[in-house]
């Protein structure tokens, strides 16, 4: 899964080259509407499974967690046709956007930014910079990025360790329409909770004491919310199709 989706142009932020640059809050969410999934922080599992449910996929690493958004390519089914987000919480991963964090030679936070965003302009919005030093407005957004790449570790951390005790399997899960369509969770993975249970109580501590365990038990919880996904492409569906005439 690409850390640039819906990022079409992605610079790192200068004092020179964007001096006069200004932004403005995004006033709709369309540039995810054509995304079924986005990397979730470990730190989200607990909101984001009262709303979606979390997957892990495989990158060029360790697996990675998402949050499926959607059961089709290309749609996102919590974002509706005015560009609304139809749910109470957000993942971290949409919220950054149009700015975005990147990584300097030593791995070192490099702030970067999409310059086909239409949130960025000369005229209208927050200056990025005054007298050559980053505004409050950017003082947030960098602060923002600061915690978003700290708590990358920590996710691909879990992941990696689910990995190493054999924890995720394929998934089989199965979401489906009043209609009978059906949509399976191709190329995603799930903790399989056989083996979580047949874990040895050594792991189980370690697994407890940093937190894992929890995660773990909220991404299971999560995948509770497949039958909420095909309820709202159900009545996407429905919306969709004409009136029948008489």
């Amino acid at each position: 899964m690409s850390d640039m989706i819906f990022y079409e142009r992605v610079v790192a932020l200068s004092d020179k080259a964007h001096a006069g640059l200004k932004v403005r809050p995004a006033t709709s969410f369309a540039y995810a509407a054509r995304t079924n999934s986005v990397p979730l922080l470990a730190g989200e599992f607990f909101d984001c499974a009262r709303e979606y449910p979390i997957v892990f996929a495989r990158g060029s690493g360790s697996p990675l967690p998402a949050a499926l958004l959607g059961l089709r390519e290309s749609e996102n089914l919590f974002v509706d046709a005015v560009g609304k987000w139809d749910a109470r919480y957000i993942p971290a991963f949409v919220r950054r956007y149009p700015f975005v964090p990147g990584k300097g030679p030593t791995g070192e936070l490099v702030v970067c930014i999409d310059e086909a965003s239409p949130c960025f302009g000369t005229t209208e919005g927050e200056a990025l910079f005054v007298g050559g030093k980053p505004s409050p407005q950017l003082e947030h957004a960098i602060k923002f990025l600061g915690e978003f790449h700290q708590a990358t570790a920590a996710t691909e951390s879990l992941g990696r360790r689910l990995d190493e005790l054999g924890l995720l399997r394929q998934a089989d899960s199965l979401a489906q329409l009043k209609d009978g369509t059906q949509f399976r969770l191709n190329g995603l993975s799930v903790v399989d909770e056989t083996r979580l249970r047949a874990l040895g109580a050594e792991v189980v501590q370690e697994l407890f004491a940093n937190g894992s365990l929890a995660a773990i038990y909220a991404h299971l919880m999560s995948l509770g919310n497949l039958g909420v996904l095909a309820d709202r492409l159900g009545r996407r569906e429905v919306g969709r199709k004409p009136l029948a005439t008489r």
